[in-house]
């Protein structure tokens, strides 16, 4: 009898190690048809064996082949726990340091072809950092986190790319003139930074995280219920944690648009610092070591590997091609 994988979280859920590899397998095909056939055989390769220590805590993955090519459902989950795990650590340090408001913001443009989507992005990043050499800007946040969001309508063939800014500032933002930036302000920055022609749809808004709350997914998942007035235009805030572009936004639609959408997606991401951190976020990040492991898939947590003992047993799981599962192997 084959064992099944059985990768339980500590809060009681199953890690979808299954789910992400049948979605890295389908996204694979694709990249096989849009002539990415290189970068088709690693994603399909990717985390065919998974090596794990058992520990008191339950699984802790020790081994695995991880493709990191961007749009592999697998690496992006695994990308998205490290941030997560690497955005409560800045977040609580930060807090620990000083009494600190939080705010959510999202900067967008209009949609684009996918012969722009590259340019565009690129303009965006231009724009932003413009943005934050604005005096009125520097002078009024601590720091910021900033992740870049690429979602596709299919109906009318076009990308929708738009940043998420986790923004922190001290308590007198909200009360002194000279640092608070109103959102018709923020409007209006962005649309001079980014030189448009037309006024951009910008959404701002304050955050008091409660003390109850256990972790930074949970306190970004009550960002995103606070902001009734942004679901138009935004996703949910907990995809600046699990990455740049939806698994569903490239298994959705006609075979045709699936095919064009991984290979506009893989042109127009590559060389891209798609998320970033600035201001006292980045010195955060940078005193805690964060950025040393940043492409280290396996070990997302960075005090992993000090509580586990080499002595305690390993088990592996093998993907099985047949049943389409994990199955485990001591």
């Amino acid at each position: 009898m084959l064992e099944p994988l059985k990768d339980i979280s500590k809060s009681g859920k199953e890690r979808p190690w299954n789910e992400k590899k049948q979605m890295s397998l389908k996204t694979a095909s694709l990249f096989e048809k849009a002539n990415l056939v290189k970068k088709a055989e690693r994603m399909t390769g990717c985390g065919d064996i998974l090596t794990f220590k058992k520990t008191s805590a339950g699984l802790k993955l020790n081994q695995a082949f991880f493709c990191k090519v961007r749009l592999c459902p697998m690496c992006n989950w695994r990308r998205s726990l490290k941030l997560t795990y690497e955005n409560k650590k800045i977040v609580e340090v930060a807090n620990n340091r000083q009494k600190l408001r939080w705010l959510f913001l999202t900067l967008t443009v209009k949609n684009c072809r996918g012969d722009e989507l590259e340019d565009t992005i690129k303009d965006m990043m231009q724009g932003y950092n413009r943005l934050l050499k604005y005096k009125r800007v520097d002078e009024s946040i601590e720091g910021w986190f900033r992740a870049l969001e690429i979602t596709k309508n299919n109906e009318d063939n076009t990308y929708h790319p738009h940043f998420h800014v986790l923004i922190a500032v001290k308590p007198m933002y909200f009360s002194r003139k000279n640092k608070y930036i109103p959102q018709e302000e923020w409007t209006s920055l962005w649309q001079r930074a980014m030189k448009l022609d037309y006024t951009p749809v910008v959404h701002v808004q304050a955050v008091r995280a409660k003390k109850t709350k256990k972790n930074f997914e949970e306190i970004v998942a009550d960002i995103e219920k606070s902001i009734s007035e942004a679901k138009a235009v935004q996703k949910a805030i907990l995809e600046v944690s699990k990455y740049t572009v939806k698994d569903t936004d490239i298994l959705t639609g006609t075979e045709e648009q699936k095919i064009e959408t991984v290979f506009t997606l893989d042109g127009a991401m590559a060389n891209k610092r798609l998320v970033a951190w600035g201001k006292s976020l980045k010195k955060i990040r940078d005193e805690l070591r964060l950025a040393e492991k940043e492409n280290d898939l396996i070990h997302i947590e960075s005090d992993q590997n000090d509580d586990v003992s080499d002595e305690i047993q390993k088990v592996t799981a093998y993907w099985h091609i047949g049943l389409k599962t994990y199955v485990m192997k001591n």
